[in-house]
């Protein structure tokens, strides 16, 4: 990983007055709706009604505010894994909870979810963001391949394809869910759940 971080190392004074949180979420909001490769500088500094300069103050330019906010939803994630991996409980278990835990990271941190899931690869910074996105995957395969050792889930079924079908469900919640909305997050989370890990059960269960 490069310097830049969601932890701030290297990260510049900001200006009084300013925030660097708020200039990241106004940021992430304008990547969304614009993609990065079409917001420029200028835009930014118009959304939030300051100079280019006084964002210069908090961080180095645009590359910076895509990695913090792709790290943002990247460490949110890793680390419901590694919560999992502490927890006390089969694989079985731990995977489902992993599954309803994202879905509580992605409600949580939507914006920035929604961004790195837009992520092609185009820069240095987006092929790191990517490299990531592929150990995670990594991990929640292995955890498949340890419930289905255990009996839990099917082992009939590829744990990669397992891992992607899995999360290829939780991350549509992004084109659709709205946190603000009637649905609060465990009756999602717990309806997905539900449908996912019915049909994984392992028969001889």
């Amino acid at each position: 990983m490069s310097s830049m971080s969601s932890s701030g190392t290297g990260a510049r004074r900001g200006r009084p007055g300013y925030d660097r949180d708020s200039l990241l979420e106004v940021a992430v909001g304008v990547f969304n709706e614009r993609g990065y490769d079409g917001t420029g500088m200028e835009e930014l500094a118009r959304r939030l009604g300051i100079s280019k300069s006084a964002i210069y103050h908090h961080v180095s330019g645009k590359d910076e505010l895509l990695e913090l906010a792709v790290n943002r939803a990247l460490d949110a994630l890793f680390a419901v894994l590694d919560e999992e991996r502490e927890r006390q409980a089969d694989a079985t278990a731990r995977l489902e909870q992993t599954v309803r835990r994202s879905v509580e990271v992605l409600a949580g941190e939507l914006p920035y979810v929604t961004l790195l899931l837009r992520v092609r690869g185009n820069s240095a910074v987006e092929q790191r963001a990517l490299a990531r996105r592929r150990q995670f995957d990594h991990r929640v395969a292995k955890l498949v391949a340890e419930a289905a050792a255990e009996g839990g889930v099917r082992a009939d079924i590829d744990p990669g394809l397992i891992s992607r079908l899995l999360f290829g469900t939780v991350n549509s919640l992004v084109e659709w869910y709205q946190p603000t909305g009637a649905l609060p997050v465990p009756t999602v989370a717990d309806a997905l759940a539900t449908l996912l890990f019915d049909g994984l059960r392992s028969r001889s269960r």
